[in-house]
Parts: C-alpha cells; sequence; structure tokens
C-alpha cells in the first residue's frame, strides 16, 4: 500500500463571504472592460475569477487531488482575506463566519480536507477566543495568519495568543498577504510584475522569520509549532548574513545569540513550496529534515504538475505537525 501523501498548502475560497464586511468586500465582479476581479478594501486583484475553480467547487478540488496523488489537504484561507489592518469587530465577524464554513466544507469529505481557521489578529484576546471555539467546537487543526499582523511577531503581546495554541495543542501556519484588508500595497514598487507575489511575499515571510527567532519567541514558548509558507521565503539565502549581524545585536534573542541563526531556523517548520532547485537546496541545508512539509498552491498560478519525490516522507512529517491519529 502507497504512503499516504498530506499537502499543507491549500486555500479555499468561500463565495458566501463576499460582501459580508461591510466596505472591504471581498467583492468579485467585472469591470467595465470585461476583466473580471476581485477587490479587498483598497486594493482589487485582476484579471482573476474564482468562480468555477479549485477554490470554490469541491468536487473539482478532489479530482485535482486524486490527479496529482494527494490523499489529505489542508485547507487554509485566503491569504487576500485576513483582514488583519481593519476594526475588530467585522474582522472578527468575518473570521466567524469563515471559519464555521471551513468547518462544514471539511465535514463533507472528512477523510480527504482537514481545515485551518482565520483569526482576528488585530486583538490578542479576540484571536484566543476564536481559536479555542474554532479548534474546541469546530474540529479544525489550527489556524492560518498573515505576516502583517499589527503587533509583529515578538511583541510579548502576543505571548497569551501562543500560549493559547500551545494549550490547545495545534500548529500556527503563517502566509505572506498583499493587503491587510483596508489598503493596497504598501510599497507601490510591488505593482509592477506581480512583484507583490515574488518579491513582496518572499520579503514579508523572511521577516516573519527573522523576528520569530530574533524576538525570542520559541525561546518562550519551546512547544510552539509554526510553520511559514513558501520555504520561509529568503530566510535560508540570508541566514548568515543574518547571524553576522546577530552576534552584534544587543536585542538578538538568548537562542540565536548562543545556538546561531541558522541552528535556531531548524525549530521552525516550513512547507516546501518554492521554485527552482537552488531555492529548495537552500532551504533543506538550513531546515531541519523532520519539519519540512508538502505545499502545493494548488489551483494558484505555480501549482506544480507533479509532486516531488519525497512526498510521502514530507507528509509522515505533516502528520505529527497536524496532530493527526
Amino acid at each position: 500500500m502507497a504512503a499516504e501523501v498530506i499537502d499543507v498548502h491549500a486555500h479555499v475560497v468561500f463565495e458566501a463571504l463576499n460582501n459580508t464586511a461591510g466596505n472591504y468586500g471581498p467583492e468579485a465582479g467585472v469591470d467595465q472592460t470585461g476583466a473580471p476581479f476581485f477587490r479587498i478594501g483598497g486594493y482589487t486583484m485582476k484579471p482573476i475569477s474564482y468562480q468555477g475553480t479549485v477554490f470554490t467547487d469541491l468536487d473539482l478540488r478532489i479530482a485535482h487531488l486524486d490527479r496529482l496523488g494527494i490523499d489529505i489537504q489542508v485547507l487554509s484561507p485566503n491569504p487576500l482575506t485576513f483582514f488583519h489592518g481593519i476594526e475588530t469587530a467585522t474582522a472578527t465577524d468575518f473570521c466567524l463566519g469563515h471559519n464555521q464554513l471551513m468547518a462544514d466544507t471539511v465535514a463533507v469529505a472528512p477523510d480527504r480536507l482537514v481545515g485551518l481557521a482565520a483569526l482576528p489578529m488585530q486583538e490578542v484576546s479576540a484571536a484566543c477566543e476564536e481559536l479555542e471555539r474554532a479548534v474546541s467546537i469546530l474540529g479544525l487543526k489550527g489556524a492560518m495568519i498573515g505576516t502583517d499582523i499589527p503587533q509583529g511577531f515578538a511583541c510579548q503581546s502576543l505571548d497569551p495568543f501562543y500560549q493559547k495554541l500551545t494549550d490547545l495543542d495545534v500548529p500556527l501556519f503563517i502566509h505572506a498577504s498583499s493587503t491587510d484588508g483596508a489598503g493596497g500595497l504598501k510599497d507601490d514598487r510591488l505593482n509592477l510584475h506581480n512583484f507583490s507575489l515574488s518579491l513582496g511575499y518572499a520579503q514579508e515571510e523572511t521577516l516573519a522569520v527573522a523576528q520569530l527567532l530574533l524576538g525570542g519567541v520559541l525561546d518562550r514558548h519551546p512547544a510552539l509549532d509554526i510553520c511559514i509558507s513558501h520555504g520561509g521565503g529568503t530566510a535560508a539565502f540570508l541566514a548568515e548574513k543574518i547571524d553576522q549581524l546577530a552576534q552584534v545585536d544587543p536585542t538578538a534573542s538568548e537562542g540565536v545569540k548562543q545556538n546561531g541563526f541558522g541552528h535556531e531556523l531548524k525549530k521552525l517548520w516550513f512547507d516546501t513550496h518554492v521554485k527552482g532547485e537552488v531555492a529548495a537546496t537552500a532551504l533543506r541545508h538550513y531546515a531541519h529534515a523532520d519539519k519540512l512539509v508538502l505545499g502545493t498552491n494548488l489551483g494558484g498560478f505555480d501549482t506544480p504538475e507533479a509532486l516531488s519525490a519525497d512526498a510521502a516522507r514530507l507528509s509522515q512529517n505533516a502528520r505529527r505537525l497536524l496532530r493527526l491519529p
């Protein structure tokens, strides 16, 4: 019998959530030129339509899983709708609706799908409360949040949230986004050539990794499991440079000072959804082999045509990360 394959990086879009976040949308439509668009606050992505794709059609998704040989897929929020930059009340209501739909969706195919919660990270107490509900009542397997949380990942105000994850014994997934739900890109230069999806995502994920490790989050919460999307951006490529600077940084965490940034990288989890042999080699050089998990971004422009040769081994890691029986 073939080993089970688990994909941890796949987003889902719930059309029932359109226009449920007030002026922030999400809004799907067609512009005056006939181009389909998806708007969130002041940010519009086009041409894009989720209708009739794997993001919205569950039967089509299962068919693609069968084609690729994926047994279980982890569904996570659409990164465009993390909504970390809007009012807490609106974000919380959106997350409540999102997480109920997520639970309903995975319940349709519980042997093939598991789900992650969306959380209102602009208020830690609200995030903790919704995480508790999503895991304990709805049965979701953890949460995915954006890289653009207002506090930054090392802020000690987040310690109750990290402790809640540890107490519930669930992982946290972190993924970049192009919008905080209110405005557009922070850097207008990223508007050109789809830079937001290449340079922008990589910068955001690298910053998240650096904040977590240099800020001592895992020193304070050693049992916490955090998985960063897209191999952690350029963290592996920059590991030696970051380590060099950390040696003269009086605010660097004790873990990095004592062990080095490269060593501390092995405490984080990463999905392997990177492009090219050089990027994959750098990731595998620094990441712990037992903390790498398979990701496909199913339905995206960068969905692989076939799974990597080590998909089964990576899936064993994913089973531990997700606490699957």
